[in-house]
């Protein structure tokens, strides 16, 4: 089984929203490989207390992390933080990170920022374990999705909705087809991301995503703006054609 922790950044209103962009970040590893993942996270926030202080416990929630002083860091320290954070992902074997962002300039009234970027995780991820497109090539195999614990009632009814009724449009300009997701199992599994180090790494990936769009002035003036290129060896490539680094913009 393809275990898929998520989380997001930005916001998903269209009127007076703060942000222009919703972001969502999907780190996908598979269950044998599960217990090595989390020991080598582990052991990276060991080196993380070593040389900067920063608690091994304490969470990494980006936008937070550099709002706020954490554990007596300066801001330059805290991105160095999350900048070391990417790099040590980048180094993982056997995981793949899809990635999907939403502009809402120019989305008529109603669109549906949530249900849509969210969906579109959800297809991506069905697809890519269709295809055995995820490391290891597990062709048998099905996936669970992790996320942060705040929107677990309407994630819920999403993906319950989505393997009754999804409406897949034709490649070729015919019909749409009702195409359920079968690969997806259980609904979406909701984590207090202070005790999830996979959600509070989704986190950050999230984070760098939205920032490659619409960077803060401290980040664009440190180059952070690029910062989510460093990921590349672990980017789900498949999720899109049109991105080099596979992201699905919508």
């Amino acid at each position: 089984m393809y275990l898929m922790y998520v989380d997001e950044s930005g916001d998903t209103g269209l009127a007076n929203s703060p942000t222009r962009y919703f972001a969502l970040s999907g780190l996908v590893i598979h269950e044998r490989d599960w217990r090595e993942f989390l020991e080598r996270l582990l052991a990276f926030r060991r080196t993380l207390k070593s040389v900067y202080g920063l608690g091994v416990r304490t969470e990494l929630h980006a936008s937070e992390f550099m709002r706020s002083p954490v554990d007596g860091l300066s801001k330059i320290d805290r991105l160095a933080v999350l900048r070391n954070t990417l790099d040590e992902i980048a180094k993982l074997p056997n995981l793949s990170i899809t990635n999907v962002i939403v502009d809402k300039q120019g989305k008529p009234d109603g669109y549906d920022v949530f249900h849509t970027a969210w969906g579109v995780l959800f297809q991506r991820f069905e697809n890519t374990l269709h295809f055995s497109n995820f490391p290891g090539q597990f062709s048998e195999d099905y996936g669970l999705v992790l996320t942060d614990a705040t929107a677990g009632s309407k994630l819920t009814r999403l993906v319950r909705r989505m393997s009754v009724y999804n409406t897949i449009p034709s490649s070729y300009g015919g019909a749409s087809r009702n195409m359920p997701i079968r690969k997806i199992i259980e609904d979406p599994h909701g984590k207090d991301s202070k005790d999830s180090l996979p959600v509070q790494i989704a986190d950050v990936c999230a984070y760098f995503l939205l920032q490659r769009f619409a960077p803060n002035s401290f980040v664009r003036r440190k180059g952070g703006h690029r910062y989510f290129e460093r990921l590349k060896p672990v980017l789900n490539r498949h999720a899109s054609r049109s991105s080099d680094l596979g992201i699905v913009q919508l």
